[in-house]
């Protein structure tokens, strides 16, 4: 059969196209039904290969996948669904959910993430639900970490390395519903308390949190849309440090966090104060002698001054004297 006779080269291309679409293919021991792609408990040590581009429902759990290459995964546009815990996941970049903007369900729980880049989600418009929880290693979270997924309800930080984290990061959450915050080492300084003012905000609808904020007048410009808020772990997310609030939960921490930091001074505010005095005294006196210094010099100049004047006077009068003792000596002679 000649190339003529045969499917034109278009043809081909097409149907080859077509068969990337529809993908046809599945990853190795992994099962493939219904656009779901199950690859869980398979000892994967990377992301699988051949994942259909028509999967909704992507199970990666129960495995040592280290990363998620954005390239691959980017290819899934469809899909809705991803579970990740119980990996080895380090890290997210900020282009790693770069493809999947329709994605509504990710679980990151039970990795070893120690940070997530700014902006990682701000993609997922459609994310309902994340979890993040059981990566201890996780210390710290960026105030844009969250941005632009205003849609997700459900967020679980339970039992990672955090010790504080801004209340600027939860303003893009405007529906969020419930959070789990138990399991962390809460550090409840004073940069921790514009968060517990969030998180009395967001509870107003119990009773004790309504008279808290009523005593604690909080007032705020921000711009954020208050939504009731269910913490049902609060009274396991305690504070750890300082020691006088140790064991305090971060949800009734607002009102001696404020007294702490805004009507009560500490040690450091008393030297701080101390400092600021003796700085001030240091500059008075100084400033007194610079002035008694030029007061002095300026006296002298003066007492000088008058001196020399008073001088050029005596000179001028003796002067005078010496010149009318002369023209009269002169006439005396020449009446002789």
């Amino acid at each position: 059969m000649s190339l003529a006779s045969g499917p034109g080269p278009r043809l081909l291309l097409f149907s080859l196209g077509m068969g990337l679409v529809s993908g046809s293919k599945c990853p190795k021991n992994c099962v493939c039904q219904d656009q779901e792609v199950s690859c869980t408990d398979m000892q994967l040590t990377e992301y699988p290969p051949d994942i259909p581009l028509n999967t909704r429902r992507l199970f990666l759990n129960n495995n040592r996948i280290a990363s998620l290459p954005a390239l691959e995964l980017g290819f899934l546009s469809d899909l809705v669904y991803l579970d990740c815990q119980n990996n080895r996941i380090r890290e997210v970049m900020e282009y790693t959910f770069i493809g999947v903007f329709k994605l509504i369900y990710l679980d990151l729980s039970s990795n070893n993430l120690t940070s997530i880049a700014p902006l990682s989600f701000s993609v997922l418009s459609n994310l309902v639900r994340l979890n993040i929880s059981n990566n201890p290693h996780l210390l710290y979270l960026d105030k844009y970490v969250f941005a632009n997924i205003t849609s997700l309800i459900y967020l679980d930080l339970r039992n990672t390395g955090l010790q504080t984290i801004s209340h600027d990061a939860f303003q893009h959450l405007v529906v969020l519903k419930t959070v789990y915050l138990s399991g962390n080492p809460w550090n409840c300084n004073c940069s921790f308390l514009s968060f517990t003012m969030y998180l009395l905000l967001s509870q107003l609808d119990h009773p004790a949190i309504r008279r808290q904020v009523q005593v604690m007048k909080i007032a705020t410009s921000s711009r954020l849309i208050w939504s009731t808020l269910k913490i049902p772990d609060d009274q396991d997310a305690i504070c750890e440090e300082p020691m006088e609030l140790a064991g305090w939960p971060i949800t009734r921490v607002g009102n001696p966090l404020q007294y702490m930091c805004i009507t009560h001074l500490d040690q450091q505010d008393y030297i701080f104060l101390l400092l600021i005095g003796f700085c001030i005294f240091a500059a008075g006196t100084v400033a007194a002698w610079l002035t008694g210094v030029c007061a002095v010099l300026y006296q002298n100049a003066h007492r000088k001054s008058s001196g020399d004047d008073m001088e050029d006077e005596y000179g001028i009068r003796v002067t005078h004297q010496i010149f009318r003792s002369n023209t009269q000596f002169n006439q005396g002679r020449s009446l002789i």
